[in-house]
């Protein structure tokens, strides 16, 4: 017993020392769970819908995911005092001085990602340049780019090609010397002396929504700030909350009588966050028939942490 309760506390305490380092080269940093999830719950979790936008740490308290990042070292040992149970830790993308973002080539799905992207950098032109490079425990690998302090990359899953997710503003990477359910990240040979290279123009090109096509009217969102309340929400969703938070806010909009008029913008949304159009659909298509026999599901914005299906 003594063994098992001596673990997560020497995993916690490599954890903290890996954040520890990567905060102090200018990367912000978050303690995370064995299961890749940041290690504190929202302290809103029981709490009734706020009126306004949802709390993104204003409140003073841990437990806002990314928004609690940072590079303080004070801050950070408070955060993983907190959170005693974490055995790894998340670095924030997206934020200054590096500006993040993270190519995460995948192996559990049947594609070859490393050749997709490839067969993409021929095809626009690009050559990815040394950069740090971090092993998963499932042999996939994350490579880390830079990008300009002026353009906000989304996350995605599968939109630039089969098996290659981004990690953009708003999201997070595993951090290496992670110890999580299914092994450590580690930083892959040859690569540890690197700093993260630029993003290449043209695949940060591919990394960006198409622009959007204006609309007439002095409110381009239905139902007004109330609409723009629940697509903000969606935006603001972490890997592990798209679905659920979709499902939250198009029960909500159908609920207010708004649903069909919000669902472009809803799908627009999650598509930016990583899910498909498809299934963006498919899960608004699921809040309509809820919400067409029962109320929506009583949850708050904060408690939307279920994994994605």
């Amino acid at each position: 017993m003594a063994t098992t309760d001596r673990y997560p506390r020497q995993a916690t305490t490599l954890a903290l020392a890996h954040a520890l380092s990567a905060a102090e080269h200018g990367l912000a940093v978050i303690p995370l769970s064995r299961t890749k999830l940041p290690a504190l719950r929202s302290p809103h979790r029981n709490a009734p819908e706020p009126a306004g936008p949802p709390c993104h740490g204003e409140c003073g308290r841990f437990g806002h995911g990314v928004y609690d990042a940072s590079t303080d070292p004070v801050r950070v040992r408070e955060l993983f005092a907190a959170a005693p149970w974490a055995t790894g830790y998340g670095i924030a993308c997206g934020l200054p001085p590096h500006h993040l973002i993270g190519v995460d080539l995948d192996t559990k799905s049947d594609t070859d990602s490393t050749a997709a992207l490839r067969e993409l950098a021929l095809r626009h032109l690009f050559t990815i340049p040394p950069t740090v490079v971090v092993r998963t425990p499932s042999g996939g690998r994350h490579l880390w780019l830079t990008g300009p302090p002026d353009v906000v990359v989304p996350n995605s899953a599968g939109r630039l090609a089969p098996g290659i997710d981004i990690r953009g503003a708003g999201g997070y990477l595993v951090g290496p010397g992670s110890r999580t359910a299914h092994g450590v990240y580690a930083i892959a040979p040859g690569t540890d002396h690197l700093t993260p290279a630029p993003c290449p123009r043209s695949l940060l090109r591919l990394l960006l929504p198409p622009p959007r096509a204006s609309r007439p009217g002095p409110d381009p969102t239905a139902g007004g700030a109330h609409g723009r309340g629940l697509v903000q929400f969606v935006l603001a969703a972490h890997e592990g909350q798209r679905n659920t938070r979709l499902f939250w806010a198009a029960c909500r909009a159908h609920e207010d009588g708004i649903g069909p008029e919000l669902t472009d913008d809803l799908v627009e949304a999650a598509v930016r966050t990583g899910l498909t159009a498809r299934e963006a659909r498919g899960t608004i298509a699921s809040a309509a028939r809820m919400t067409a026999h029962q109320p929506p599901p009583p949850m708050t914005p904060h408690d939307a942490t279920a994994p994605d299906a």
